[in-house]
């Protein structure tokens, strides 16, 4: 039925093993790294839409909760019960807290009575695999001698700290960057990366960094996507993501680009942050929380369950490495995809490869996923110029060709 996939070494194994016990038992991501605003225009959602997504931060599913009339329903599936506990602690918040306390918490990401609130008002609002969780993590909103607060936890929060580090250890660096944020215009802001910034920050200790898989599993890249973009771009992971970083930096304005400026920050700032943590929309979000759904689960098993019958769903990228790793579970599930889905239902998805291997060498009921659905490439690529994250090689949206 596919294409199987290689037989991999001991070291294959040993970078799967330690990121798939990273993956199980650490908050990999506390922000979304796909952005939301590209993400609405791809989808083109109905009122009558339901979603169904990996849950990552759960930022994204909240800013898609504040589309126009709204989708009926956001299913979000995650495998790492963090992720969950993350969403739950959200959607805790916008039902039971004032708009500056939620802002706190989540914007700020710190509190001054956080086990106040914790206790008193949130706890008992999530479930007790999160209760679990965040009774031991709340340190995680207090600020102290080098954490800032909740952005600086998670295996995300680490990498942000190490980079914050190596950038104020180099002279002028961090000034520079400051300078690229707060340009009066993007001439000035190209002008300043590309002759302040990007030699700077790209030094040969960094890119020896980028290339190994330790740093990219504080990304929550594993082996197999590590290789899949490295091969792809050709001249290494480093490369790329100098090249990425480098597009948003020279075309996209970076002092509203909050994806960036919340790591060199701390925290966002109230015109600065993702639409879910803006006080207009807070009433909205407390309206429609409870369209949102979660589940700590793999996706396959959520569709199968026949609780959702999705005509969207944003699968992030995590195909890149199921593809070859484990070419069996990803027939499984889009065998579950086309069978569950609603006709023609939308899907989305990023790679680190411009053209991603899997799309042709993981075949599904006689067709390779290319052929499962109609892909509006040129609409993709135009939307893919505007992320203002920028850290993958594609981004694609399809129509599935599914007749139940």
């Amino acid at each position: 039925m596919h294409q199987a996939g290689r037989e991999h070494g001991l070291r294959y194994r040993i970078h799967q093993a330690t990121f798939n016990a990273l993956y199980q038992r650490t908050l990999l991501y506390n922000q979304c790294w796909e952005d939301p605003a590209v993400d609405r225009q791809a989808l083109d959602l109905q009122p009558d839409s339901e979603i169904v997504m990996i849950t990552s931060a759960g930022c994204n599913a909240l800013d898609y909760l504040l589309y126009e009339d709204g989708p009926r329903a956001i299913h979000c599936v995650d495998a790492n019960p963090r992720q969950t506990a993350l969403l739950e602690l959200k959607l805790a918040g916008i039902r039971k807290l004032n708009h500056d306390d939620f802002f706190s918490l989540f914007g700020l990401g710190r509190h001054p009575e956080i086990k106040k609130i914790y206790k008193r008002v949130l706890r008992d609002e999530i479930s007790e695999e999160s209760r679990a969780i965040w009774d031991k993590n709340l340190n995680w909103w207090k600020p102290g001698p080098v954490r800032r607060g909740f952005y600086d936890h998670g295996l995300s929060g680490i990498f942000a700290r190490g980079a914050i580090a190596y950038i104020r250890a180099r002279p002028g660096l961090w000034e520079a960057i400051q300078d690229v944020i707060h340009a009066p215009d993007m001439d000035a802001q190209r002008r300043l990366w590309d002759t302040e910034v990007k030699k700077r920050l790209f030094s040969k200790p960094l890119r020896w960094t980028l290339e190994r898989q330790a740093t990219m599993n504080l990304l929550g890249v594993p082996y197999e996507q590590l290789r899949q973009t490295g091969d792809s771009h050709g001249d290494g992971m480093a490369a790329f993501v100098e090249d990425a970083i480098g597009r948003v930096a020279r075309n996209l304005p970076a002092r509203e680009n909050y994806f960036y400026r919340v790591y060199l920050e701390g925290q966002y700032t109230p015109d600065v942050c993702p639409e879910y943590l803006k006080e207009e929309n807070f009433e909205t979000l407390r309206e429609r929380v409870d369209r949102v759904h979660f589940e700590t689960t793999m996706l396959t098993d959520y569709l199968r369950s026949g609780v959702a019958t999705p005509t969207h769903l944003v699968l992030l990228d995590h195909m890149d490495w199921m593809g070859t790793a484990f070419p069996d579970a990803l027939v499984s599930e889009w065998e579950a995809i086309l069978d569950m889905s609603s006709p023609g239902a939308r899907v989305l998805f990023r790679s680190g490869e411009s053209d991603p291997g899997f799309l042709d060498a993981v075949t599904v009921r006689g067709q390779t996923i290319r052929e499962l659905a109609n892909w509006q490439l040129d609409r993709a690529e135009e939307l893919h110029q505007q992320d203002r994250v920028g850290t993958y090689a594609s981004f694609w949206i399809g129509d599935l060709r599914n007749e139940n």
